[in-house]
Formats: C-alpha cells, sequence, structure tokens
C-alpha cells in the first residue's frame, strides 16, 4: 500500500511521469484499429442483432413452472428444442424470468403457429396453457423505440457539447470529449455485435449510463488540465503539452481506481446474471456497462486529453510559448556542458 501511494504521490509531483501526450500517435493508431474492428467484426458476422422490442415479434411467457432441479439453462434448453420442435426456422431467443418462469422470444408467427408453440410449451413444462401467454410485437413499434433511442443519444451528446464549452469556457475541451465520447460508444457497440449479443432496451439503457460515466471521468480530468495551464504564464518552464501530460498523471490514479471500483460490481452482476440466474436483462445492461466503463477510462487518457493538447497547441501564444521553453532548455544544456 505505502509504495503504491508512493508511486502516486511521484506521478502528482512530476517525479515519475508517463509520456501520454507525446505518444499520442499511438494512442490514435490504437482506437483506429479497435474502431475498425468494431465497424468490420458486426459485418463480417451479418450486421447487428436486435432484440425483438426493436424488430417485432412473438414473445412467450411460462409461468409456474414446478421445480424439478433443473438448471436455467437446462430450462432454456427445453424450450429451444420445443419451438423448434413445432417452427425450425422461428430463431428463439430464451430467457429465464425468475425461478418459475421462461421467456421465448421468436421471429413472428401467425395466430395459429402461435397457439402450437403455446400448446408444446404448456406440454413440455407440465404446466396449464393459461400458464403460456403469447403476444405480439409489431414492427412498427420497435421502429419507434429505435427512434426514440436514437433521438436520445443526439439530444445528449448536444446538451453534453454545449455545456462542457460553457463550463470550461472553450469549444476545443467540448470537441475533444464528445470524440472520445463517440470512440466509447462505438466499440462498446462494436463488442455487441462481434460477440453476437442481442441489442435490447436494456442495452441501450447501458449505453446511455455509460455516456455519462465517461463524461464524467473526462471531466475530472479537463479541470485539473484547466488548473495546470491557467497557472501557467509566460515564465512557466513547462509547454502546453507537457502541463496537460502533468494533469493527465496527476489524476492517473484516481481514474484507475474509480475504474476498477467501477467495473468489480457491474463484472460480478455480469457472472451472476448470465452464469449463475440466466438472466437476460442482467446480462445485457452490465456487459454494456462493463466494456462502457473500461473503454471510457482508457479513452480519458489516451484519447480525450492527447486530443484536446493536439488541437491547443498551434495557437500562437502557446507555441511562443513552447519556442521559450525550448530555448532556455538549450541555453541551461549549452551552458552546463561548458
Amino acid at each position: 500500500m505505502a509504495s503504491f501511494a508512493q508511486f502516486g504521490n511521484d506521478l502528482y509531483t512530476g517525479a515519475r511521469s508517463f509520456n501520454f501526450v507525446g505518444r499520442r500517435k499511438i494512442w490514435y493508431a490504437i482506437a483506429a484499429v479497435m474502431i475498425i474492428a468494431s465497424i468490420v467484426g458486426p459485418a463480417i458476422r451479418g450486421g447487428f442483432v436486435f432484440g425483438i422490442e426493436f424488430r417485432g415479434g412473438s414473445e412467450f411467457q411460462v409461468s409456474q413452472i414446478a421445480a424439478d432441479g433443473a438448471t436455467s439453462v437446462e430450462r432454456q434448453d427445453l424450450a429451444t428444442a420445443t419451438v423448434e420442435g413445432v417452427v425450425t426456422d422461428a430463431s428463439p431467443h430464451v430467457t429465464t424470468v425468475g425461478d418459475d418462469g421462461v421467456r421465448v422470444q421468436t421471429d413472428q408467427l401467425d395466430p395459429d403457429t402461435s397457439d402450437e408453440v403455446r400448446a408444446a410449451l404448456a406440454d413440455a413444462y407440465g404446466v396449464e396453457l393459461g400458464s403460456v401467454t403469447a403476444s405480439f410485437i409489431g414492427p412498427s413499434w420497435g421502429a419507434d423505440i429505435t427512434g426514440a433511442a436514437i433521438r436520445a443519444l443526439i439530444i445528449f451528446v448536444i446538451l453534453a457539447a454545449i455545456v462542457m464549452a460553457l463550463y470550461f469556457r472553450t469549444w476545443k475541451m467540448s470537441v475533444a470529449a464528445i470524440i472520445a465520447l463517440i470512440h466509447d460508444i462505438v466499440i462498446t457497440a462494436g463488442v455487441y455485435g462481434i460477440l453476437g449479443f442481442e441489442i435490447t432496451p436494456s442495452a441501450v439503457i447501458g449505453f446511455l449510463t455509460i455516456l455519462g460515466y465517461s463524461l464524467y471521468d473526462t471531466v475530472v480530468v479537463f479541470d485539473k488540465i484547466r488548473e495546470n495551464t491557467s497557472e501557467d504564464g509566460s515564465e512557466s518552464s513547462r509547454t502546453f503539452a507537457e502541463s496537460v501530460n502533468l494533469a493527465v498523471n496527476q489524476t492517473l490514479v484516481r481514474s484507475i481506481n474509480t475504474g476498477v471500483v467501477a467495473a468489480l460490481p457491474v463484472a460480478a452482476i455480469l457472472f451472476i446474471g448470465a452464469a449463475v440466474l440466466g438472466a437476460g436483462t442482467l446480462r445485457d445492461i452490465a456487459l454494456s456497462l462493463l466494456v462502457g466503463i473500461l473503454i471510457g477510462t482508457y479513452s480519458t487518457i489516451f484519447i480525450a486529453a492527447p486530443l484536446y493538447s493536439q488541437l491547443r497547441e498551434n495557437e500562437p501564444e502557446l507555441q511562443k510559448r513552447s519556442t521559450k521553453v525550448a530555448t532556455a532548455r538549450s541555453t541551461s544544456t549549452s551552458g552546463a556542458v561548458r
């Protein structure tokens, strides 16, 4: 613990430093590779898999299943086999609901076929026909949900950009933060597409939640950057890029700690929800949160801060200061050699 505390203290004072800003081309290249993979990967798999709420379809819910010692996975396999026994190309998606229920989602079925599936599920689980409900979600409703999600995302990004520009009194910080935010969303969505996970309303909730987390982490780092750079006058011994890099190092331990503390319980929810309970809703929201937290922590350090520095380094005043610092260091080195 003492060594870690010393490590954090060294980062804060500048005794130890990682050159995040100076190596930004490396981080940009890594980000570009991940973004390309997030776009190409799902395309190779045939696109994203959307839940019934977005694409429309039929849904069956079996309740009051007797406790027979079967695991969640066994119950899900039974439902899949039962539905495919009636409709071979139904593409069922099965999740458990509580301790005595199963939900089955399929492509759109006609009324007669739906009745056959209801009867088959009732027989397979040994329940009354009334314990198996059937419902239908039309594609128009799914389109409305999709439109609402997209509008919510656009409105959030616009409002966040405006608020950050007003708070930091510079549009360049706002642009850097929003670019990092888009980076987070693209990669998180790409993970869903590559792994073949369904994008459900729960996943969308997770996406919107990580927007707030990513911006929170970025704002904390940017606040330290503003503090450092505002203290730099014309006689500062640091360049603008060095002040930004110092701020990132000073908040590095805090960013890592926050990311780990946030990721651990979400990872536990993901494991329990998917592996133990077989609860699709928990899995959907936890996966988006976990990926978003990890990517959000990464993007704040390696994308947002270096990008902001790059956006401002070409300003005439900052270029003059960089030249002055370089000249002073060169003169100091020459004097030392003599």
